[in-house]
């Protein structure tokens, strides 16, 4: 099942095992159950702290496996063969569960291990997911720590029935004892939080408690950890407010531009930065976002939390999101057959019709991957011609089972009251109305700025922009915004790395004009 590379990485990981681990195997004579039988096989190989049993069990989902102790205190099963984006957290949950400490903050692990309660967690994931992994690895050290925590990661490809029964088209989907608990990426504090009821108000207190900082970046993207690293390296007071430390290169699958990286995945390069700018002495408040700014001698950064923060200078680098159509049913039937991202919930509409809405190369490419995963492809573009780049028009044109509609205007998304059947769309030149049946539609038409909380602060262009010029600097005296959430042309990684290092040195400018940074005693007091 392992290739020789990935059985010498995989034998180097097991030698920090240090407690025996249990595999115990639910199979059948299915080809699944034989290939994750080679894999378990395969694992055993590489450590003699492993073993490997075959049990029978009523109403466990086969195949799978479960990865526990010998005494029966860790509950984690996969089903599913966990390759792809998920071997990442196989990996992880061997080393975990045979002993090797996690890398999460002592304060959070302890929480995981004090919470009071029965929790059953079943995660549905799909292997071309680059956002799974995240929330199956937080739910597998849950349930590592907390022996009255349960997880079970299903593979939706491999259960197709189940994933009907319980009409999950949106990956990850986590139920939480048989009840809908979540959808899409959650990293391990903001499942906690969702569970302990009082986390999020001891966290606003803590923020709350936080001194001045000299330079306050909102916003944790490529914009964001460039600002926050070329601001610390000025030895000045930085801290990073974030939604999603990452933002939106979180949902990005294969990057090939980044220059002088031949190729990368989002949550890769978004996890590097993080690692880069905890180097330094940044304060990361994750998980919190931004409600109202405050212009002053201090500036005040208000998060919907309840806490606020203040500092001398600030770095509006929010980023941007997908677009939505904004048309009847779209908000309806999000994650039940309108979805945003093909590489995380295409395995999903497996055999089924879909529809992708836009022509450039986002909507392109999605088309093209969608293609060899369902059995019709229609490509929706309401200009007159596709904008993609010709190489990719040219593939997309020789794919059979994909039809491409131009000069076309989606105007309704129609379903049954549980789950999309299809799109009505208006042809522009004659005005006439057309449905097509479908199960699924991909909207791929752009992005939106993360700016609304700046609206009457700021300014902002008619596209909802902050307006900057060429230092970064905004209309308001010491704030200044990067990356795509500002005016700036190009929306690329690449381009929002520059503009927040840009940023951070036009905003230390301003320190060292208008008043003297915090002096690095006062930075280690505090």
């Amino acid at each position: 099942m392992l290739d020789q590379d990935l059985k010498t990485q995989l034998k180097a990981y097991l030698e920090r095992v240090t407690q025996p681990i249990e595999l115990a195997a639910a199979l059948d004579g299915s080809e699944k159950s034989a290939e994750m039988h080679s894999l378990l096989q395969d694992i055993v190989s590489l450590s003699d702290r492993i073993t490997l049993v075959e049990r029978e069990e009523p109403g466990v989902r086969t195949p799978s496996f479960t990865i526990g102790r010998p005494d029966g205190s860790v509950h984690l099963r996969f089903a599913g063969i966990p390759m792809g984006h998920e071997f990442t957290s196989l990996v992880l949950a061997l080393l975990q569960v045979g002993g090797h400490p996690s890398k999460e903050a002592a304060d959070l692990l302890e929480q995981v291990r004090n919470l009071d309660g029965d929790y059953a967690f079943e995660t549905y994931f799909s292997l071309s997911c680059q956002n799974c992994p995240d929330v199956v690895q937080a739910l597998n050290l849950m349930a590592v720590l907390n022996p009255r925590i349960s997880h079970v990661a299903i593979d939706g490809a491999l259960f197709q029935d189940e994933v009907e029964q319980r009409q999950v088209m949106s990956v990850p989907t986590i139920y939480l004892n048989g009840e809908p608990f979540g959808q899409g990426r959650m990293e391990l504090a903001e499942i906690v939080s969702k569970i302990d009821s009082g986390a999020a108000k001891r966290a606003a207190e803590k923020i709350a408690a936080k001194p001045v900082f000299d330079v306050l970046v909102v916003g944790g993207g490529p914009a964001g950890a460039a600002a926050a690293i070329y601001a610390a390296r000025k030895g000045i007071v930085t801290g990073v407010v974030a939604e999603r430390f990452g933002g939106q290169v979180l949902d990005t699958m294969g990057i090939e531009n980044f220059i002088s990286v031949q190729e990368t995945e989002g949550p890769k390069l978004a996890a590097q930065l993080e690692r880069h700018v905890r180097q330094y002495d940044v304060d990361i408040m994750n998980l919190q976002r931004a409600q109202k700014l405050i212009p002053g001698d201090l500036i005040e950064v208000q998060l919907e939390s309840g806490a606020s923060l203040k500092a001398r200078s600030v770095i509006l680098s929010t980023g941007a999101r997908w677009r939505q159509m904004n048309v009847p049913g779209e908000n309806e039937y999000r994650n039940k057959g309108v979805a945003y991202c093909p590489h995380c919930d295409g395995p999903l509409f497996k055999g089924k019709r879909v529809a992708v809405i836009g022509g450039g190369n986002s909507g392109v490419e999605a088309a093209i991957d969608l293609a060899g995963i369902v059995s019709h492809v229609t490509l929706i573009e309401f200009d007159h011609q596709l904008r993609a780049d010709e190489v990719l028009q040219r593939k997309l044109r020789s794919l059979p089972n994909v039809k491409v509609i131009v000069s076309a205007q989606t105007t309704e998304v129609t379903g049954d009251g549980r789950k999309v059947n299809g799109l009505v769309y208006q042809d522009r030149p004659s005005g006439e109305s057309h449905h097509v049946e479908l199960e699924g539609v991909f909207v791929q038409i752009g992005l939106l700025p993360n700016t609304e909380w700046l609206k009457d602060t700021v300014a902002l262009s008619n596209r909802g922009e902050i307006e900057v010029n060429a230092r970064g600097e905004t209309s308001v005296p010491g704030v200044f915004a990067a990356g795509d959430c500002t005016t700036v042309p190009y929306k690329q990684i690449v381009i929002a790395m520059g503009e927040g290092s840009k940023a951070a040195l036009s905003a230390f400018d301003h320190l060292i004009r208008t008043s003297a940074p915090t002096q690095d005693a006062t930075r280690a007091a505090a």
